[in-house]
């Protein structure tokens, strides 16, 4: 059985909502890198950078990076729609994802990585230089990634709909891409994976 290591209210939440779509059971361990523990041990122990999501595969092998786990799944299980015929802008929209709205997360989160002489005044400047461009990237991926087409729940919605919410862009997009936000709310709604939204997620 595929092993998924991941935490509520984390990225994990995209590569669990792919599984339940492509109807692939699987085994979930709770690995927070925040909270020691031993789930984070036994993450360490298959992914030294001890970042979620990381799926084990059955023979034993790791995938990790959400996008390459989602274009994974879509090839391993083509009838799960994960990934339209025509991947090639789905692919794209994966990896901008990854590589700008993923990267921009971290720096927020961890802004002491990226600065030397690091201080809590040049943290706050880091964040919301950063936090502003991370609007830019979900305002620019509105504009170019076409969500839904022909009502289809692929990897690219479900990957927007979770690091959106993750990264605390919803109320951004809501005012400058209502359309965009409303495609994003209709992925958390669908009936197929609602509960996992509402597990990484309850509603307040």
């Amino acid at each position: 059985m595929l092993t998924l290591y991941g935490a509520r209210g984390s990225g994990a939440a995209a590569v669990e909502a792919a599984l339940r779509i492509a109807g692939q059971p699987f085994k979930w361990v709770d690995a927070a890198t925040w909270e020691p523990g031993p789930g984070l041990e036994a993450l360490k122990q298959v992914n030294p950078l001890a970042q979620i999501p990381t799926l084990v595969l059955d023979d034993g092998s790791v995938m990790t990076e959400s996008a390459a786990i989602l274009i994974w799944l879509g090839l391993r299980h083509p009838e799960s729609d994960l990934l339209p015929r025509d991947n090639a802008q789905a692919i794209r929209g994966l990896t901008f994802i990854a590589a700008n709205c993923y990267a921009a997360i971290g720096v927020i989160d961890y802004p002491e990585r990226f600065c030397a002489d690091f201080d809590k005044a040049t943290g706050e400047r880091i964040r919301a230089g950063t936090k502003a461009r991370l609007h830019q990237y979900w305002d620019m991926f509105a504009d170019q990634f076409v969500l839904f087409k022909e009502d289809r729940l692929g990897a690219l919605e479900i990957l927007a709909a979770v690091v959106s919410r993750w990264s605390g862009a919803r109320t951004h997009v809501k005012t400058s891409r209502p359309r965009f936000h409303g495609l994003l709310e209709n992925v958390e709604a669908d009936p197929r994976i609602a509960r996992v939204f509402e597990r990484h997620w309850p509603p307040k």
